[in-house]
């Protein structure tokens, strides 16, 4: 008897799955909710070695988020990058009171949460049957069925066309899972995959969809002071939509016009950017509201960005200097 490409699927997950993930072993929502924020934007290596049980260890539930201050929220998130998901998150925490709805529906009106991921912790907190759509998903729906353009309403089609509403806990995560070990972006491994059969781009498939064109990252100038006055730092909370938030030190376009100490270069790449700044101490105070003094000890219990830690770094360098 011929199996279905939705059996074969199951076969192969029940074989080759990562059962072992613990937000696989736990339908409480929340845990779920938090691996699919933190899952996001970053590699699954990287939030289950550093950041997944930290973070909730200090927030158990998500009634610990909603009563935490903001600030704490973004010192756990602290080098997991894109600080816009952890003030949704705590903006979402606060929106349901520290208890997530129960359909997909709902979610979508929180706070950071798009149609994927509503679909994705309904599926798996409460078994909804909705398929989901990260980027693993969208490369197997735009080999399997052959669709070289990206047209995002035309693959949700597609999604729900391969889907299997009888097992949307499975079927999802052995989608994730082909597509992280087996539909791989450069060199897929097409003679492992459950798909095999089935799959309508598999003798071409860097084919689909149609590579985007490559830019290249523009580099950002930046001049970074640092003002000192009795062994405390002048930083100020961003408000800016990119790293809102995180504390920083004095960043400017122009170079600084008076005489100050260099402490030398740093260079922190971005997803759309790369900066590359120079950064300067100087002995006096600075006129700007919303300027606060930390000391160094201080300015360690604060959320900053990698590149406001590497400004540190250049600052204890010349400290060690200055006492030889």
């Amino acid at each position: 008897m011929k199996l279905t490409p939705q059996q074969s699927l199951l076969q192969w997950y029940k074989k080759n799955g990562r059962h072992d993930l613990p937000w696989r072993r736990t339908d409480d929502p929340y845990p779920i909710y938090l691996s699919e924020i933190m899952l996001q934007q970053t590699q699954v290596k990287t939030v289950l070695e550093r950041f997944y049980f930290p973070f909730l260890q200090k927030f158990p539930t998500l009634d610990d988020i909603a009563r935490a201050d903001v600030d704490d929220v973004l010192k756990m998130w602290e080098g997991l990058g894109y600080y816009t998901r952890a003030r949704n998150l705590h903006a979402a925490a606060r929106f349901c009171n520290g208890e997530l709805p129960t359909t997909a529906r709902e979610l979508i009106s929180l706070p950071g949460i798009g149609r994927s991921t509503a679909h994705a912790i309904a599926a798996f907190a409460y078994k909804e049957p909705l398929p989901i759509m990260d980027a693993n998903v969208k490369r197997i729906l735009h080999r399997y069925f052959a669709l070289e353009a990206h047209d995002e309403r035309k693959l949700w089609e597609y999604a729900y066309t391969l889907f299997d509403p009888s097992h949307p806990f499975e079927y999802n995560q052995a989608m994730m899972d082909v597509g992280s070990s087996v539909c791989l972006r450069k060199n897929p491994q097409c003679l492992l995959c459950p798909f095999e059969q089935s799959c309508q781009g598999k003798s071409t498939p860097l084919h689909y969809p149609t590579p985007k064109t490559k830019k290249t990252k523009p580099i950002r100038y930046r001049n970074i002071i640092v003002y000192q006055k009795e062994k405390h730092y002048a930083l100020i909370q961003r408000q800016t939509r990119f790293l809102s938030g995180l504390w920083g030190f004095h960043e400017s376009e122009k170079q600084p016009d008076f005489q100050i100490k260099s402490l030398g270069e740093i260079t922190q790449s971005y997803s759309h950017f790369t900066l590359e700044a120079h950064v300067y101490l100087c002995e006096e105070d600075i006129e700007d509201e919303g300027v606060e003094w930390f000391n160094l000890e201080e300015i360690k219990t604060l959320s900053l960005s990698r590149a406001d830690h590497k400004v540190i770094e250049k600052i204890v360098q010349d400290q060690k200097m200055s006492h030889h």
